[in-house]
């Protein structure tokens, strides 16, 4: 009965939204993958369900009790000279209230050269945001489902101009223990600008995932599959490098098939030895693949690997994930165990 009621509920929310998704919100960092195990299976996993404290970020129904005094931080080289970080921790103060999740979400954009509109140099700037959050989640009695939320606050500066904001993710965890399987819906990024940038309010990227995962019976291994972006069903856009010329010069723009559409929402992940020391992991994100695919050559954007390695009570993660040939990501992350 739960899947059929989730089906329903995101095949309606799929059909009444056509727009394309990027340039159309403000705060658009509360979207980056905040950790290594993350980035490496694709990104946006919202089904994993154990003491990675950092699961929280992007459902805070994955909130529980064995997450307690594990502190996580996280950092990684973006593009160019942006550089973002993460910090997470969790707190168990009893059995009844359960455990509570706070953390920190920063990117630092770097420095820009500024110049005036006649394009005289002016004095140089940079920009940042961050934002925290206060996460926390319920096991309803008696049952497998659990439900959270995590409210946070967002401060955006951007040369001379700031912007302060706040946001709620909610989110619901079903865990189906006979068959090891996961069932997950997160709503994240609900809320609005408290103060704008110049007067003018700017919507912030709401964005409903679903997902499920599974380890398997006689494997070590446990897939993940995310769906992203339900909020809207057309995701897609014409790229200008793809249009087709005819012999009289006019073009043809790129036309962007139902299928190809609907797997640009398809984020897909393997992790092997999932409760091991060691872990290794590898993700295949469509939209990404397809948006910054080159034509007639072979780039493999879209893929990311990594692994994890725990120590006593410390655990090292790594991820390196594919977006072109002249930019790749790398994010290190370090999860110590304060008990």
């Amino acid at each position: 009965m739960l899947k059929k009621l989730l089906f329903i509920f995101l095949f309606f929310i799929c059909a009444v939204s056509h727009s394309q998704i990027g340039g159309r919100y403000t705060y658009q960092f509360l979207n980056l993958v905040t950790s290594p195990r993350q980035a490496a299976l694709g990104g946006k996993v919202i089904t994993i369900y154990d003491n990675d404290v950092n699961q929280a970020h992007f459902n805070p129904a994955t909130i529980n009790a064995e997450m307690d005094n594990q502190l996580a931080l996280n950092y990684g080289s973006y593009f160019g000279e942006v550089t973002y970080g993460t910090a997470s921790y969790a707190y168990t103060y009893d059995r009844h209230l359960q455990t509570f999740q706070a953390g920190v979400n920063y990117v630092n954009y770097g420095n820009f050269d500024g110049f005036d509109e006649n394009g005289q140099a002016t004095a140089s700037f940079t920009g940042s945001e961050i934002a925290v959050n206060l996460g926390y989640s319920y096991n309803v009695p008696f049952t497998d489902l659990h439900i959270g939320a995590s409210a946070k606050l967002i401060s955006s500066t951007l040369e001379s101009y700031q912007s302060f904001g706040g946001a709620v993710d909610i989110g619901a965890l079903y865990i189906d223990e006979r068959n090891d399987v996961n069932w997950a819906l997160s709503i994240r990024n609900i809320g609005t600008q408290f103060s704008t940038y110049n007067g003018i309010r700017e919507k912030l990227p709401l964005e409903i995932i679903a997902g499920v995962s599974q380890e398997l019976e006689n494997v070590p291994i446990r897939w993940h599959l995310t769906l992203e972006n339900l909020q809207q069903w057309n995701i897609s856009f014409s790229n200008p490098t793809r249009a087709q010329s005819s012999f009289n010069g006019e073009s043809t723009e790129e036309k962007v098939s139902f299928v190809n559409n609907a797997l640009r929402h398809v984020i897909m992940g393997v992790e092997l030895f999932p409760k091991k020391a060691i872990n290794l992991r590898v993700g295949y994100n469509f939209r990404r693949a397809e948006e910054l695919r080159i034509e007639e050559q072979r780039n493999f954007s879209g893929i990311s690997l990594g692994f994890g390695l725990k120590m006593n009570k410390l655990k090292f993660n790594y991820s390196y994930s594919r977006y072109t040939l002249a930019a790749n990501t790398s994010l290190f992350g370090l999860t110590v165990n304060l008990q």
